[in-house]
């Protein structure tokens, strides 16, 4: 009688291992239904989790090490009004507009699974249009600084870090709701010609959603290291 093969015995453990993960990831499948798409989204976010992480990290290191006087936040994004100077009232502004913004997607997201496409589609409308206008007065704020001397590579009012750092992170930020509200404005429109509608599925706005609110949590961490600290 002829004995298995060392090498068919090698082949045949591994063709079990894979048979296992297989196996596995079906059952892990049948317990936590999550689309593809849904998990393309989550690991886009988590790769994006990274990133500014390791800008905010590199803010507090420049921050910490530097020897030149940081500009003063209450100071520097102030805005006068009426003869007065009145410190982060922009960005409280811009703040409120974008946690605003988190709650009509919200609502959209949860319009999308009782299948009020109408209404779906136009709290993403609303949710874009206050995207928008957090961008304007993004652009508005980095026009006043640029104005007052503030340049990516060097600041006329202290630290020339400060420059870099704020050009840097609140731009990448900015491009990442200018993204969302293009891809609000693709999504709603789908939404609304019906698209999704002879599937009943409408999982594509809790996706658009997931990306929205990640935008709106990224802000509260750059809110706090650069404006209040």
């Amino acid at each position: 009688m002829n004995s298995p093969s060392p090498r068919r015995g090698a082949n045949t453990a591994q063709t079990g291992q894979w048979a296992s993960i297989v196996n596995d990831f079906s059952a892990d499948r049948a317990v936590y239904p999550i689309s593809s798409f849904k998990t393309m989204m989550w690991l886009f976010l988590l790769s994006d989790i990274f990133v500014f992480g390791c800008f905010l990290t590199g803010y507090m290191a420049v921050r910490i090490t530097t020897t030149t006087p940081w500009p003063v936040p209450s100071e520097v994004f102030a805005l006068t009004i009426g003869g007065q100077s009145i410190p982060l009232i922009l960005i409280a502004i811009m703040t409120f507009i974008l946690i605003t913004s988190s709650g009509t997607m919200a609502m959209a997201v949860n319009a999308g699974y009782r299948r009020k496409r109408n209404q779906a589609a136009l709290l993403m409308l609303i949710t874009a249009l206050f995207g928008a206008s957090f961008v304007g007065m993004q652009a508005f704020e980095w026009s006043k600084l640029i104005a007052e001397g503030v340049r990516p590579w060097g600041n006329e009012t202290g630290a020339a870090q400060f420059g870099a750092s704020f050009f840097m992170i609140t731009g990448f930020h900015g491009l990442h709701v200018s993204v969302g509200v293009i891809y609000l404005l693709i999504v709603a429109g789908k939404v609304w010609r019906g698209d999704y509608e002879h599937h009943g599925n409408y999982e594509i706005v809790e996706i658009t959603g997931l990306y929205w609110h990640f935008v709106d949590l990224v802000w509260v961490f750059i809110f706090a290291f650069f404006y209040l600290w």
